[in-house]
């Protein structure tokens, strides 16, 4: 196990993450004595215009994976319009790797309660709703509960803190549908439809919840707002780079000594990562890995130094999405990995657009059939081309998504493939799990 340098550990920036460690961190007691509700008392003496210009002058940007400017979703919202406006938190985490949302909302609710009261006021939205994924049945319960300790002590309903402001909250949760990550299949769900992607235009921002003015924010992008309100957007810039300011909660998984939540400026490079994790696991080493979960091209071990924030990882061929970093070394396979989360894709798609359905039904068999040692080399032609079809042609970004580890693997480790379509890798699936494969 490696020992963290001085100047890596300066790069851990406690932001999110800092009330994580106290005792009762989740009660509304512990987090008033950390400075919570400090921000919704600063934020509610200010003008809501003034609130967005902050959030922009921040450079915040979502957390949620897109990456766009948060500051600017606001001010998309028309004012004056006589509508109902509403902030809609995603909470709906099921991407395969994906891990910050869940222990921030688990750990400390309040940073999420107290950023959508102020998100919130600054669109004059009077009602919102967080909508969590169904499975996560502890962290809905301490979310409502915080929700319920808010209401006690006048955070939340009628003339907040005095200020004439009103706000209702509700936390919603979901039937455990992945396509519910995507906004516009949120809307619908918690509208009581199925939860299937809309036709944009029109966007959310003027055809939203109920065909009303919305704002859909990630967990992690609301939370960050009470800290701007507190420190300043000047502050929150001293973190991270110039177009990608401010920490991230890095979630590193698999071969690594010590997996969990590390947040740090944006810019910090997965060999900083790696050394504040302890390293790799006793006899692994570093063979490829995703910047920001499954739904993201991968990258391999010469990878190492690209800095992880939005324009890094892009310059490097890949997205820095949900900062899922799940880590494999020379003793896993890419080509099987690859398999596993196309499973997911396929068993999750929504079905409503072919090129998802069909194509992601067939890639699943064609891995089938490599793995088993019957793979040709038609099929990673074939491969390549359900991509193509794939890509750009969904109804959904979820479509796109499911490509990014088959084009990315091809790209680093075709010779993978190869060995198993040849003969010189065993085969590791049966001819059992090959039915429906041809």
């Amino acid at each position: 196990m490696t020992t963290p340098r001085p100047e890596t550990l300066a790069k851990l920036t406690p932001v999110l993450t800092k009330r994580w460690l106290s005792p009762d961190a989740w009660r509304i007691g512990t987090y008033e004595q950390l400075d919570g509700y400090a921000a919704l008392r600063k934020a509610l003496k200010a003008h809501p215009d003034d609130l967005i210009q902050l959030i922009k002058d921040s450079g915040l940007r979502g957390r949620g994976g897109a990456g766009f400017p948060t500051g600017l979703k606001w001010g998309f919202i028309p004012q004056g319009d006589g509508k109902p406006h509403y902030l809609v938190v995603n909470a709906d985490e099921g991407e395969p790797g994906t891990c910050k949302d869940l222990p921030l909302m688990t750990h400390d609710p309040h940073a999420l309660v107290e950023g959508v009261i102020i998100a919130s006021y600054a669109i004059r939205a009077s009602r919102a709703y967080i909508y969590i994924r169904g499975e996560a049945v502890h962290a809905a319960r301490r979310l409502r509960n915080a929700v319920q300790e808010a209401y006690d002590k006048g955070y939340l309903g009628r003339n907040i803190l005095r200020s004439g402001y009103d706000l209702e909250l509700v936390v919603h949760s979901g039937a455990g549908a992945y396509i519910c990550g995507e906004e516009t299949a949120l809307l619908d769900s918690l509208e009581g439809f199925r939860g299937q992607p809309r036709l944009r235009p029109p966007f959310p921002a003027t055809h939203g919840l109920y065909a009303s003015p919305t704002v859909v924010n990630n967990v992690g992008t609301i939370a960050s707002v009470p800290p701007i309100v507190l420190g300043g957007a000047d502050w929150w810039k001293s973190m991270g780079t110039e177009k990608s300011s401010g920490p991230m909660i890095y979630s590193l998984s698999g071969r690594v000594a010590n997996p969990g939540q590390y947040e740090c400026s944006m810019g910090v490079t997965l060999r900083e990562l790696l050394e504040l994790a302890g390293g790799m696991q006793p006899g692994h080493n570093l063979r490829f890995w995703t910047p920001g979960g499954s739904s993201t091209p991968l990258l391999a071990a010469e990878h190492l130094d690209v800095p992880l924030d939005f324009e890094g990882v892009a310059a490097a061929g890949s997205i820095l999405g949900t900062t899922a970093t799940q880590i494999f070394s020379d003793q896993d396979c890419p080509v099987y990995a690859t398999y596993r989360w196309l499973e997911f894709y396929h068993h999750e798609s929504c079905g409503k657009c072919t090129p998802c359905r069909e194509g992601n039904y067939w890639m699943v068999r064609v891995y089938r059939r490599i793995l088993a040692g019957q793979g040709t080399h038609e099929d990673l032609e074939t491969l390549l081309d359900t991509c193509d079809n794939i890509l750009g042609r969904s109804f959904c970004g979820l479509g796109d998504g499911a490509t990014s580890s088959v084009t990315s693997s091809l790209q680093y480790f075709k010779q993978d493939y190869l060995d198993y379509i040849e003969g010189r890798t065993a085969p590791k699936l049966s001819d059992k799990q090959l039915v429906g494969a041809h």
